[in-house]
C-alpha cells in the first residue's frame, strides 16, 4: 500500500482536534516559544560564558536548528499530526522511541511551564515587591489555562499578539542600536572595537565559545512547536513549510543581529551576568524608564512562552493517550475540541513551581531549568535519527514527492545529530550545566523501565497492532 496507509492509523486515532490555526499563527507559535527568557535574560549568561565569540556560538546553534527544521519540515508535511516527531519515531524507528520521546518532551515542557511561571513571579516583584510570588503564579496560570481550555482559535490569537509585542520590542531595539552605533562619536567607546576588548574575541577560549553553543540551543528550543501544532493547521501542506522557514530565519536574524549590535554598544564583561543585557544597554544609553519597559517585555515573553508550552504539552499528552501510552481519558476532547484533562495534567509544572516558590524562592528558577533541560535536547536528537529512518522507509514504499525535502540527505542529517550530541555531551565537563546529564541519564533509564512494564502489561494489544502495521507496508 501507499504511504498514506502506512501512517493512516496514527492520523485516524489523533483526529478530532479543531483545525483553526492560520499560517501567521503557526509562525508566531514557534517564535513565541523560542523568543522568551532565553533571549532577554539567557543571552546575558551566554555572553558571560563566551564573550564576543557568543556571535559564533549562536551562529553554530542556528545552523543546528536550521538542519533540525529541514528534517522536521519534510516529515511534518508528509504527516501533519499532533503527535509529530513522537509519532514519527514510533512508526519509523520503534515503539520505545515513540514512547520515550513523547514522555521526555512532555515532561520537559511541563517543567518549562514551571520555569516560565516562576520567572513571571520574579518579574512582578519589580512593581509589587511585597506580594508573594505564588499569588502571581496562580493568577497568570489561571488566565492562560482558561485561554488554552477555551479553543485553539483563542490560543492562536493570544499567542499572535504576545509574539508581536516581542518582535516589535526587538525590532525597536535593533533600530535604536543601529542609530546609536552609526551616530557614535569617533572618540566614544561604541563600535566594533568592543569585540576585541577585555581579552579579545575569544576571552574564555574556544571552550567558552563551545559551551556558548549549548546556551544558544536553549534559546532556539521551541521552534519545533510548529510541527506539533500542524495537526490543527488549516492547510498544513502549505502552512507548515512557510511557517517553518519564516520562523527559523526570523529567529536567526533576531538573535545574531541583536547580539552583534549589543556587543558594539557595551563591552561583553558588562553585558554578561544574571540581569538582562537589554536593560544594561538602555541604562548606558540613558533611556527614560528603560527598566520598566524591559520588565514589561520580558514579562510578555515569559507569558508567551508559557502559553505555547501549555498548548504543546497538552497535545503531546493527547497523542500519548491516543497511542495507548497514557489513560484514555487524556485523549478525550471537550465541546471546544480541546483535550481538557490532558491540559490539566500538563499543569503539573505550575504546581511544582508554586511549591518551589513557597519552599525555596531563591533557587526555584534554577531548579526548574535544570529539570526541564534534558527532554527537549533528547527530542531534538531523536528528530535527526527519525529522519534517517523516515527517508529510507519513504523511498521503499514509493512515497509521493514532497514539497519540502531535506537538502544534503543523509550527510547533513547525520552532521546535525553529531553536532548536537557533541555539544550536549560536553556539558558533562561544565560545572554550570552538568546537571543536564546528571538528571537526564537517570530519567532516560526510568522512562525505559516504565516502557517495558507498560509493554508487558499491554503485550496482547501490541501484538495485534504490530500485525496490523505489518500488513500496511
Amino acid at each position: 500500500m501507499g504511504e498514506k496507509d502506512h501512517f493512516q492509523d496514527i492520523m485516524e486515532r489523533e483526529k478530532g482536534l479543531n483545525k483553526g490555526l492560520a499560517t501567521s499563527q503557526l509562525t508566531m507559535i514557534a517564535i513565541g516559544g523560542a523568543i522568551g527568557t532565553g533571549l532577554f535574560l539567557g543571552s546575558g549568561l551566554a555572553i558571560g560564558t563566551a564573550g564576543p565569540s557568543v556571535i559564533v556560538s549562536y551562529a553554530i546553534g542556528a545552523f543546528i536548528a536550521l538542519l533540525l527544521m529541514g528534517c522536521l519540515a519534510e516529515m511534518t508535511v508528509a504527516h501533519p499530526t499532533s503527535g509529530s516527531f513522537g509519532a514519527y519515531a514510533e512508526k519509523y524507528v520503534n515503539q520505545w522511541s515513540g514512547f520515550t520521546v513523547r514522555y521526555s518532551y512532555w515532561f520537559s515542557l511541563v517543567c518549562a511551564v514551571g520555569t516560565e511561571v516562576t520567572a513571571i513571579a520574579i518579574y512582578m516583584k519589580f512593581w509589587f515587591p511585597t506580594v508573594p510570588g505564588f499569588v502571581w503564579i496562580l493568577l497568570f496560570s489561571a488566565i492562560l489555562l482558561y485561554v488554552n481550555a477555551t479553543s485553539v482559535n483563542l490560543f492562536g490569537a493570544v499567542e499572535y499578539w504576545f509574539s508581536l509585542i516581542k518582535i516589535i520590542a526587538i525590532v525597536g531595539f535593533i533600530i535604536l542600536a543601529i542609530y546609536v552605533i552609526v551616530g557614535a562619536d569617533a572618540t566614544s567607546t561604541i563600535g566594533i572595537a568592543n569585540y576585541s576588548v577585555q581579552g579579545g574575541f575569544f576571552p574564555n577560549g574556544i571552550w567558552g565559545m563551545w559551551i556558548g553553543i549549548f546556551i544558544s540551543l536553549f534559546s532556539y528550543l521551541s521552534i519545533e512547536m510548529i510541527a506539533v501544532s500542524a495537526g490543527e493547521a488549516k492547510e498544513p501542506e502549505k502552512a507548515v513549510p512557510i511557517a517553518l522557514r519564516s520562523a527559523v530565519f526570523r529567529l536567526i536574524l533576531f538573535y545574531l543581529l541583536t547580539l552583534s549590535l549589543m556587543l558594539m554598544i557595551i563591552p561583553w564583561n558588562k553585558a554578561g551576568g544574571d540581569a538582562s543585557p537589554f536593560v544594561k544597554v538602555m541604562e548606558i544609553l540613558h533611556i527614560p524608564g528603560a527598566a520598566g519597559i524591559m520588565n514589561f517585555v520580558v514579562l510578555i515573553a515569559a507569558l508567551s512562552a508559557m502559553n505555547s508550552q501549555l498548548y504543546i504539552s497538552t497535545r503531546m499528552m493527547f497523542s500519548l493517550s491516543r497511542a495507548g501510552y497514557a489513560p484514555k481519558s487524556f485523549g478525550k476532547l471537550n465541546k471546544k475540541k480541546v483535550p481538557a484533562l490532558a491540559l490539566a495534567t500538563s499543569a503539573i509544572g505550575i504546581a511544582l513551581a508554586t511549591i518551589y516558590s513557597v519552599v525555596s524562592p531563591d533557587t526555584a528558577l534554577v531548579a526548574m531549568i535544570s529539570i526541564s533541560s534534558f527532554g527537549a535536547m533528547f527530542a531534538w536528537f531523536m528528530i535527526f535519527i527519525t529522519h534517517l529512518f523516515f527517508r529510507k522507509k519513504w523511498n521503499q514504499i514509493g512515497g509521493r514527492k514532497l514539497p519540502v525535502r531535506m537538502l544534503g540527505y543523509p550527510y547533513l542529517t547525520i552532521l546535525g545529530a553529531l553536532l548536537l550530541l557533541a555539544v550536549v555531551l560536553s556539558t558533562w565537563f561544565s560545572p554550570d550545566f552538568k546537571d543536564t546529564l546528571v538528571l537526564g541519564f537517570p530519567w532516560l533509564i526510568i522512562i525505559t523501565v516504565i516502557y517495558f512494564i507498560w509493554k508487558k502489561v499491554n503485550s496482547k494489544k501490541i501484538e495485534k497492532n504490530t500485525a496490523s502495521n505489518d500488513q500496511s507496508f
